[in-house]
């Protein structure tokens, strides 16, 4: 098993995303790339903690490659907008790719550039590439809170 950290917006729709893909093993959401030691949700929505609001993937690399992972995470968020996803706006909300090995950050490098030239967006894409720091896993209300939340609704209608 291998492990992946992106953050592209609130983390719930990422790790919705990601919860759908073949191969991922199993993922939780939590925040990465700050300067504040266990972080609560609350710090991290003040803005200053410096930390995103990641996905943290869990994945089986003999039935999903890190590329695989790159093109959704490209797919489900605007990487040209800075520090913001729809109407979600703060540095914790930025386009980031966590990279755990040498290996990962040379691919994000390169998925980067290619899609950077491809002409699919008119501005330049904006998504930081930085080495995996501590984890700083979010409270249980926050795991899969959009299953969560579909199952309370068809359970009260």
């Amino acid at each position: 098993m291998e492990i992946a950290t992106f953050g592209a917006g609130c983390f719930w729709g990422v790790e919705a995303a990601f919860r759908k893909m073949k191969g991922v093993v199993s993922t939780s959401v939590g925040y990465m790339g700050g300067h504040f030691d266990n972080p609560c949700y609350l710090d991290v929505l003040s803005r200053i903690t410096g930390h995103a609001e990641v996905c943290q993937v869990t994945y089986d690399p003999s039935l999903v490659s890190y590329d695989e992972l790159l093109i959704l995470f490209w797919s489900i968020h605007d990487p040209t907008s800075l520090n913001r996803q729809g109407a979600d706006r703060g540095e914790q909300y930025r386009s980031v790719i966590f990279y755990h090995t040498t290996e990962q950050a040379e691919r994000a490098r390169r998925s980067k550039e290619w899609l950077d030239r491809s002409g699919k967006y008119d501005k330049p894409i904006v998504t930081q590439i930085q080495a995996a720091s501590q984890y700083w896993l979010a409270t249980e209300e926050h795991q899969q809170y959009l299953e969560k939340k579909q199952r309370q609704r068809a359970e009260f209608g």
